[in-house]
C-alpha cells in the first residue's frame, strides 16, 4: 500500500484562530458569543447549497448570514451593513493557532506535500501563512471556490486530488471539524481530527484515522502511520 504523500490542512478554525473576532462584534454593538453562531449559520448555508449542487463564496455567505444575526439586534452601534462589513474584514486579520507552526515543520520536515484547502478562499489562506511567517511550509493554497462545492460534498475532496496528483489513498486531511473529517474518509482519503476542544466526536461520523490535541500531536501520529524505508 503506497505512503502518503499530500496532508490537506482545513484552513478556518484549524489553521486559524477565530477568537480575536468576539472584539469585532463588542465593537458594533453585539454579544460576542455571537461568533459561534454565526460561524455555524456559515458553514450550514455553505451545506446547504452543496447539498443543491450550488455554490457561493465564503465571505458572501458569511455576509449574508451574519446580516440575519445582527438584524434584529436594538443595540447596534453602527448601521447594520456596516456593522456587517466590520465583523467581515476580521477574517483577513486573524493570526494562526500557536500550535500550527510546529505541526507544519513536522509535516514538511517528515516529507510530505502540505497543502491548505479551505471552504474560503485561496488568497485569504496564503495570507493567512504569510502573516505568520509560514508561507514556505506549503506547496500551494486551494479553496473549494475552484471545486464548485464546499467541504465536505464529495466533488471539493476530487477537486484537491485532482490538482495535487495523488489519489485518495495517497492523501490525508486533517481538521478541527468531524464533518470535514468525515467526509474525507469517505472519499477515500486518510482523516485526522484536531480535538482542541477535548470534546466527544460524533458517533454518526466515520471515525478520524488519527487523532489529536493539537496539530503536532495529529501530525506525529499521522508520520507514524508512514511506512519504514528498508
Amino acid at each position: 500500500m503506497p505512503g502518503l504523500e499530500v496532508v490537506l490542512l482545513d484552513v478556518n478554525e484549524t489553521l486559524s484562530d477565530l477568537e480575536p473576532l468576539r472584539a469585532r462584534f463588542a465593537a458594533v454593538g453585539a454579544p460576542e458569543h455571537l461568533l459561534d453562531p454565526w460561524f455555524a449559520s456559515t458553514l450550514r448555508d455553505g451545506f446547504a447549497l452543496a447539498a443543491g449542487e450550488a455554490a457561493a463564496p465564503f465571505l458572501e455567505v458569511g455576509a449574508a448570514a451574519l446580516r440575519t444575526l445582527l438584524a434584529p439586534l436594538p443595540g447596534l452601534t453602527v448601521p447594520l451593513e456596516d456593522a456587517v462589513q466590520q465583523v467581515v474584514a476580521g477574517l483577513s486579520t486573524l493570526d494562526v493557532h500557536p500550535d500550527v507552526p510546529e505541526g507544519l515543520r513536522l509535516l514538511a520536515d517528515g516529507g510530505l506535500r502540505v497543502v491548505p484547502f479551505s471552504n474560503g478562499a485561496a488568497a485569504s489562506a496564503q495570507q493567512l501563512l504569510e502573516r505568520a511567517g509560514l508561507s514556505e511550509l506549503v506547496e500551494r493554497c486551494l479553496s473549494v471556490e475552484d471545486a464548485g462545492r464546499w467541504k465536505p460534498h464529495a466533488r471539493s475532496y476530487a477537486y484537491a486530488l485532482g490538482e495535487c496528483g495523488v489519489e485518495p489513498e495517497q492523501a490525508a486531511l486533517l481538521a478541527v471539524h468531524p464533518w470535514d473529517t468525515d467526509g474525507a474518509r469517505r472519499s477515500g482519503l486518510v482523516s485526522g481530527w484536531l480535538d482542541r476542544r477535548d470534546v466527544p466526536y460524533p458517533d454518526v461520523f466515520l471515525p478520524p484515522d488519527v487523532t489529536g490535541p493539537d496539530l503536532p500531536a495529529v501530525a506525529r501520529a499521522l508520520l507514524a502511520r508512514q511506512p519504514q524505508l528498508p
